[in-house]
């Protein structure tokens, strides 16, 4: 498949998906905002979208004008009944793009954290397992856009994770991040860490991206293989 996908910051890449696709033969593009790249005109010429996660809201247009062509797109590949990930950001886009709001969560939620599934999504192809540690970093949230089935929630966030049908899939967590992809945005971002509830400490965090790993690995492989299939 030909997939192509959308990075808003430098620190946060594909992680593990990169390797995934390659080893299975699919084609990979970027168009990369954050360095002053358009996004395509067209989704023509794509198969699956991948909307990957970043520092910003999705309503700072003012800084980042690009986000109203971006959601375009994304909206433009639903119609077009493409593949359509979104992690994080990503997800947060695709919720606004179909039509859902986008606001700032009671409480940030950073580090390793359980997601649980919900009834709502047991029934969905997508459907999590029962209980899983994922990672996350975002201080924002979502509602379901419309035609949405709630998949998973956490103590600190209602809405972790969405999809659209057969082929659109959103995740407020990352699956895909390695420990080199975690200590990366832990560099960055590291003014967030500061003491809360559901927000760990730097060694805490790094730590666990080892420990961690494995259960999501398979977690994603497995999702990915899903909105593979037809």
């Amino acid at each position: 498949m030909r997939i192509h996908w959308f990075q808003h910051a430098p620190f946060e890449g594909l992680g593990a998906i990169k390797s995934w696709a390659l080893e299975r033969g699919h084609t990979l593009t970027c168009t990369r905002f954050h360095a002053g790249e358009t996004a395509p005109a067209t989704v023509d010429e794509i198969d699956w979208l991948i909307v990957m996660g970043g520092p910003m809201n999705v309503y700072q247009y003012r800084d980042y004008p690009w986000l109203r062509a971006e959601k375009r797109v994304i909206r433009d590949a639903v119609t077009a009944n493409k593949r359509v990930l979104g992690v994080c950001l990503g997800a947060q886009l695709i919720a606004d793009a179909l039509g859902g709001k986008v606001y700032q969560n009671d409480e940030k939620e950073i580090g390793w954290f359980p997601v649980t599934a919900v009834p709502e999504g047991m029934e969905s192809p997508f459907a999590l397992p029962d209980q899983v540690v994922v990672f996350h970093w975002h201080g924002d949230t979502f509602t379901l856009p419309p035609g949405g089935v709630w998949l998973g929630r956490s103590e600190a966030c209602e809405h972790q994770a969405f999809a659209v049908g057969e082929h659109v899939l959103g995740l407020q967590f990352h699956l895909e991040m390695t420990p080199t992809d975690v200590a990366a945005i832990t560099t960055a971002c590291a003014d967030e860490l500061k003491p809360a509830p559901h927000v760990q400490e730097a060694s805490e965090i790094l730590a666990r991206s080892i420990t961690e790993q494995a259960g999501t690995t398979v977690l994603l492989e497995w999702l990915l293989g899903v909105l593979e299939g037809d």
